[in-house]
């Protein structure tokens, strides 16, 4: 995989670009002045990346992945991470039928949808799961693969399904480890 040099990175326009960020030349990255991307954070080939988003510390957005954050935006909290194929919306159109849908159509004969998406510090989503507009997936959550996200989660939970829901607790053992991790940087100079 080839990232983009920090030359390259810096030149594109980013409205906040953090240190160690990795971005590889086959991503697609449009709006980089609404897109805020934290320290040592990466997204890798094929994704594509649009609107207002805000992707803090160590987040991991793989191949593959959709993130179309719209005018309402897309938050991704520290620890954050999207498996292979994961689709994120902060906006869509009405299926109904009672409007127009479709992005050539001026938006007066539209009613499209528009909520903030925010993905909680230590989430991961599984391959393929689809969040939709307004959704809020809590701190700790683990999303199963192929999972249809529509409703906002509570904390620490696992879901999984079509539409998502809770199965059973997430272990919380990952703290610690977050704890030991961040003081060995502070230490090492990461």
């Amino acid at each position: 995989m080839a990232y983009y040099s920090k030359e390259k990175l810096a030149a594109m326009g980013f409205k906040r670009l953090g240190e160690n960020v990795k971005i590889s030349d086959k991503a697609s990255i449009y709006n980089c002045d609404q897109i805020e991307i934290g320290n040592n954070s990466r997204i890798d080939d094929f994704c594509v990346v649009s609107g207002a988003v805000n992707i803090g510390a160590f987040c991991h957005i793989t191949p593959m992945c959709l993130i179309a954050g719209g005018l309402p935006g897309i938050t991704f909290d520290d620890f954050s991470t999207l498996a292979y194929g994961v689709k994120v919306f902060a906006q869509s159109d009405d299926y109904s039928g009672e409007s127009m849908a479709n992005s050539l159509v001026p938006r007066e004969y539209k009613n499209e949808i528009f909520k903030a998406v925010t993905i909680g510090r230590h989430v991961i989503v599984g391959a393929g799961a689809i969040i939709f507009p307004g959704v809020h997936v809590a701190v700790g959550c683990s999303v199963g693969s192929m999972a249809l996200l529509n409703k906002s989660t509570q904390p620490w939970g696992v879901y999984v399904g079509n539409p998502a829901r809770r199965i059973k607790e997430r272990k919380k053992n990952l703290l610690e480890l977050e704890r030991k991790f961040l003081e060995e940087i502070k230490n090492d100079s990461f």
